[in-house]
């Protein structure tokens, strides 16, 4: 059935396709004309499902001189008179390569490229990588003028490996000799721009192309990929309406729903974006979901968090690092908050003097976290309908069940991880639990006097819990007592009295020992 409204391009990241079937586009070409008249070289940095891809395609199509494409858009003059000699364009795409090893990546490397010289018809003499890149380059030049080279996810055979270092580093290797070339065909070129998750394999792979100029936290480019909130309500005026229509909702509070779900991405410490990904399915389904972690979890995080003592989620929020926290280090290598930050898991909530202050950038990458954390750091496989069952109990009122069901959980976890466990565990792995059911619970929640441990909101109900940690079996009935003081006194309840809904209150306390709890 028709919406009447432009379609959304799901899953397209070819700039061409998407103009030819007239899908909604937020235009980009203004800071893409910027970029190429700035730069020669360029390395950007972003996470997955962030519009890399396409970006690298619109570059390739107004390097081409495609006019068509462009009419109506910011670049449509620029792209009018590159028509007039176009550049010839080699893009590669490394996550379409075999990564298996070293061997099947070069071999498949090596025929993606014997294919595009045999389409310009460029005879290719090396019988190496690099050589063929290298007579590929030159063939173009030759026939056509200075060549433009766009890589697509060029760390993805690293970050593939990242379990397996010794795989990994002979993955880097290879992809260094590769990209040395580039650099030494600097002459035949026009531009180069590299993509990917990773910037900071400098040691490695960017030693060979230490004439890349990376604009990852460029505050002129900060917004070259993402959405921003005034694109948003302009280009997507429709698709709100819609959505809010479909959902009984205002516009107003279908906005703010969505910064909080899907905002707040930030890489420039100034500019906040909404991931394109999950906006778009957003629009399409009409629903609040986790899209972005339901589009599949990339192995490498997997891999990671498997190896390195990630922390609980909660550890991460507003934490404080040097402003050069993660240069020069290897992504496989590095500590988990340089590596949650590439990965797009922390973001810039802000920038101090002598500081950068990391935070989830909202609450879809934080739940999408929290559902890694349970199933891959604690092997918790069913975690949904204990999650779900959890949700049930806590909705009707039942505190008693509420504690059965977490104590289950808490039953599940190794004893190693126990050593020395902290209030704020016990909170998030119970948020940890609601959100990985898809659940929306907040923690932290603010009031007027205070901030309460566990909101979750339903619609017929509020729940409010404090969590304390007894240290001794003597401590409960106090800290029960000063958990249910503190909820009074500080007014926890007293946001959602005027909206005709019973609250649930109560003081979950476990005991360090047992790691139990009791309600």
């Amino acid at each position: 059935m028709s919406t009447g409204l432009q379609p959304l391009p799901i899953g397209v990241q070819s700039f061409e396709l998407l103009r030819r079937q007239g899908n909604l586009y937020v235009d980009k070409t203004a800071r893409l004309m910027q970029l190429v008249g700035d730069n020669m070289r360029v390395f950007l940095s972003r996470p997955r499902r962030f519009g890399k891809s396409l970006t690298l395609s619109t570059l390739d199509a107004m390097f081409r001189g495609k006019a068509e494409l462009f009419r109506g858009l910011a670049a449509e003059d620029w792209v009018a008179e590159q028509a007039a000699h176009p550049c010839p364009v080699l893009r590669l795409d490394m996550s379409m390569m075999d990564v298996r090893g070293v061997a099947e990546f070069e071999d498949s490397l090596m025929r993606e490229m014997a294919r595009r010289a045999e389409e310009s018809e460029i005879e290719i003499k090396s019988t190496l990588p690099g050589g063929v890149l290298r007579d590929l380059i030159i063939g173009l030049y030759d026939a056509s003028g200075p060549v433009v080279v766009l890589i697509d996810e060029y760390d993805k055979p690293i970050l593939d490996k990242i379990g397996d270092l010794e795989s990994a580093e002979a993955m880097r290797m290879a992809l260094r000799s590769f990209y040395t070339v580039v650099k030494a065909c600097d002459e035949y070129l026009r531009f180069v721009m590299l993509t990917g998750i990773s910037k900071f394999t400098k040691v490695g792979v960017f030693s060979a192309m230490n004439n890349l100029n990376d604009i990852s936290m460029d505050r002129q480019y900060g917004d070259v990929v993402g959405y921003t909130q005034e694109e948003l309500e302009r280009d997507f005026a429709g698709w709100i309406d819609r959505a809010a229509e479909k959902m009984n909702a205002t516009r107003e509070t279908l906005l703010v729903r969505m910064k909080d779900y899907y905002d707040g991405f930030c890489f420039d410490g100034r500019t906040r974006l909404y991931n394109p990904f999950s906006v778009l399915r957003f629009f399409s389904e009409a629903r609040f979901a986790n899209y972005w972690y339901a589009s599949a979890s990339p192995t490498f995080i997997v891999e990671y968090m498997k190896r390195h003592a990630v922390q609980d989620p909660a550890e991460y929020e507003h934490l404080e690092v040097a402003p050069d926290f993660a240069e020069s280090q290897e992504i496989e290598r590095s500590r988990p908050e340089s590596f949650l930050f590439q990965a797009g898991y922390l973001t810039i909530e802000r920038l101090e003097e002598r500081a950068m202050i990391l935070n989830y950038p909202n609450q879809e990458v934080r739940d999408a976290l929290g559902r890694m954390y349970l199933q891959y750091v604690y092997d918790i496989p069913e975690y949904t309908p204990l999650g779900s069952k959890l949700w049930r109990a806590l909705r009707a009122g039942d505190l008693a069940e509420t504690v059965r069901l977490y104590n289950t959980a808490l039953a599940g976890l190794p004893y190693e991880d126990f050593k020395a466990p902290s209030e704020s565990f016990y909170r998030s792995l119970f948020l940890m639990l609601l959100r990985g059911a898809g659940m929306t619970a907040q923690g932290e929640a603010h009031t007027f006097r205070g901030r309460s441990d566990v909101l979750v909101r339903f619609p017929d109900r509020v729940a409010v819990l404090e969590f304390k940690l007894a240290q001794s079996a003597g401590e409960a009935e106090r800290l029960r007592a000063e958990g249910q003081k503190q909820i009074e006194e500080r007014g926890y309840a007293k946001p959602y009295d005027a909206e005709n809904r019973p609250v649930t209150t109560g003081v979950v306390v476990v005991g360090a020992q047992k790691r139990q709890a009791v309600v």
